[in-house]
């Protein structure tokens, strides 16, 4: 019995996790992405930007948009995370970044 609460225990933290919806941003247009980013964050209070490399740039100013002149006041950047990726074996490295934003 103790061994199926503590599954579903993690099951909740599971669903928890998956009802952040999160949007990975590539090289459309800003605009586009913005007003993608702003339908999604009507439904739900919290959208994850994720970006990598040379999209980096397009996440933050699609954040900017978001929070500065869409819903300027009525939403924030409540993280950002910097990260680093390597392939296995080889030396190059690639830039990740995470975006949150949440409806205040």
């Amino acid at each position: 019995m103790l061994m199926d609460e503590s599954n579903e225990l993690h099951g909740q933290e599971q669903t928890n996790k998956s009802e952040d919806t999160i949007i990975n941003i590539g090289n459309d247009p800003i605009m586009l992405l913005a007003v993608d980013v702003l339908s999604v964050i009507g439904s739900k209070n919290k959208v994850i930007l994720r970006a990598k490399g040379n999209s980096i740039p397009n996440a933050v100013a699609v954040a900017n948009i978001i929070t500065e002149k869409m819903l300027k006041g009525n939403s924030k950047v409540q993280k950002i995370t910097v990260d680093t990726e390597s392939a296995a074996g080889i030396g190059s490295m690639t830039s990740t970044i995470e975006i949150i934003l949440s409806k205040t």
